[in-house]
């Protein structure tokens, strides 16, 4: 009997050690896929985030371009929302240079002295009040020559005038307005 239990033990012994050792070599082999497994996800992360990092640094180069274009925007607003302003009709001055203090000579859009002189003193009572303005300066003509010759007069008229206050006094030129009346409406008598 005790040969009998020796042997069985001896069987079973054997059976666990064989067993044993079968595992440990499935147990490498399932291991050595999962490594395999595990270091091409590694690989697959480590693409992922190389990726993200690009798109977090692009997405960083994309905030301050809409931080730069935002800050221009509101600029833009700002002087947006001033020319509104003026546009509404609240002009809080208005002064009107006519034909006896800016003279032209006939068929001539060249300012004489004495028009210079009152421009002069027109913007320096601007500088002085410190005004925000917008110009419109309108330019006219006698009825002598043809209504586009007139047209084109007017408006050369106006352009010197605007050049003027924008050479010597510095007005902005976006702030000044020109326009053509030609001869349609004299500012002085027209017969």
């Amino acid at each position: 009997m005790r040969t009998k239990l020796f042997s069985i033990a001896l069987s079973l012994a054997m059976v666990l050690a064989l067993t044993g050792c079968a595992t440990k070599k499935y147990v490498k082999q399932e291991t050595g896929a999962v490594n395999t497994r595990v270091d091409g996800v590694e690989g697959q992360v480590e693409e992922a985030q190389a990726r993200i990092d690009k798109h977090d640094k692009r997405l960083g180069e994309h905030e301050e371009q809409i931080g730069e274009a935002s800050k221009t925007a509101q600029e833009a607003l700002a002087r947006a929302q001033e020319a509104g302003k003026l546009a509404e009709g609240k002009f809080l001055y208005e002064t009107v240079l006519t034909d006896e203090k800016v003279k032209f000579g006939t068929d001539s859009s060249d300012l004489s002295p004495e028009a210079k002189a009152a421009l002069d003193v027109f913007a320096e009572q601007i500088a002085a009040q410190n005004k925000s303005v917008y110009l419109e300066v309108q330019g006219h003509t006698d009825s002598v020559g043809s209504d586009k010759y007139n047209e084109e007069l007017g408006l050369l008229r106006a352009e010197a005038v605007r050049r003027y206050l924008s050479q010597a006094h510095k007005f902005p030129l976006h702030r000044i307005n020109v326009i053509s009346y030609g001869e349609t409406a004299p500012v002085a008598d027209n017969a």
